[in-house]
């Protein structure tokens, strides 16, 4: 199974970026997919997650701001991030816990989110 993420980049603050990320290689079901991040210095943290039924959860700090859809018949997730702001820089990680070859929860390698003042 991997994981591959794309839609990084740069962006000045009060934008928008859409990062997805699609599941491949032998898989079940998903059980829940989402989002972690780490900026420099600090340790990796939630960002949002969503279930295979859809049900959405979110850190407290990008509530509001950030939405978390998936498409389970694709085994993708997306994240639109509006309103960024620059304490939103950090290396985004694609996070699944599904069922392939055995239950396992699996990373992405991460995307480089960078917002500017």
């Amino acid at each position: 199974v991997q994981l591959q993420a794309s839609g990084g980049g740069l962006v000045q603050a009060g934008g928008s970026l859409r990062l997805s990320c699609a599941a491949s290689g032998t898989i079940f079901n998903i059980n829940v997919m989402g989002w972690y991040r780490q900026a420099p210095g600090k340790q990796r943290e939630l960002v949002a997650t969503i279930t295979n039924g859809g049900a959405p959860n979110y850190a407290d700090s990008v509530k509001g701001r950030f939405t978390i859809s998936r498409d389970t018949a694709k085994n993708t997730a997306t994240l639109q991030m509006n309103s960024l702001k620059p304490e939103d820089t950090a290396v985004y990680y694609c996070n699944a816990d599904l069922y392939g070859n055995g239950h396992r929860n699996y990373w992405g390698q991460g995307t480089l989110v960078t917002v500017s003042s």
